[in-house]
C-alpha cells in the first residue's frame, strides 16, 4: 500500500536506508493533478531510489490556499497520487509546512518545484542540519491548479 500512516514512516525509511536506498521526499497540495505535477514527480523520483510524498491535509490546504480549496479531498488526492508510478509512498500531514515530517523521514534529497528558492523553504534548513540536500526541480511553465481554476471560472490564465 502506497498510502501510509505517519506513525509508520520511521520504520519504512529505516528499512529503505538499511537496504541502501536513496530516499527523495517532496510535499505539496497536489489538488487538481495535472501534467506539471506528473512531470515534477517523475523528475523528483529520478533523484533517488524511492519517492515519498508528503500530502497536505484538507485543513492545511485551506490554511495555505483559502476556504475554497482544496477542490478534491485528501483521500481522493492521495489515491490519485498513488496511481502514479513515480510515487512510492504518500503520507498525509496536517501542518502548513513539512518541516516536522522532513525531520522524521530525513531524506537524502528534499525536492521542491523551481518556483521556490532554497532560502524560502523552511524544510531546507532541516535537511541541511542532518546533511541532506535540497534540489529545485524546474517548474513546467503554465501548468498549475490555480490556472485550471481560473480557466474554469472564465478568467484569463498566464
Amino acid at each position: 500500500m502506497k498510502i501510509v500512516d505517519r506513525k509508520d514512516i520511521a520504520v519504512i525509511t529505516k528499512e529503505l536506508k538499511a537496504s541502501g536506498k536513496k530516499i527523495v521526499f517532496t510535499n505539496g497540495c497536489f489538488d487538481l493533478l495535472h501534467a506539471g505535477h506528473v512531470r515534477y514527480l517523475a523528475s523528483a523520483r529520478e533523484l533517488g531510489d524511492c519517492l515519498i510524498v508528503g500530502l497536505n491535509s484538507d485543513n492545511s490546504v485551506k490554511s495555505l490556499k483559502g476556504e475554497s480549496r482544496p477542490i478534491n479531498g485528501q483521500d481522493d488526492r492521495a489515491e490519485v497520487l498513488a496511481g502514479l508510478s513515480a510515487v512510492d509512498y504518500i503520507i498525509i500531514f496536517d501542518e502548513v509546512t513539512a518541516e516536522g515530517l522532513v525531520a522524521e523521514v530525513q531524506p537524502d534529497v528534499y525536492a521542491k518545484g523551481g518556483d521556490y528558492t532554497i532560502d524560502s523553504l523552511p524544510e531546507s534548513k532541516v535537511v541541511a542540519a542532518y546533511g541532506g540536500r535540497t534540489v529545485l526541480v524546474p517548474e513546467v511553465s503554465g501548468r498549475s491548479s490555480s490556472n485550471i481554476i481560473k480557466k474554469l471560472s472564465g478568467e484569463k490564465t498566464n
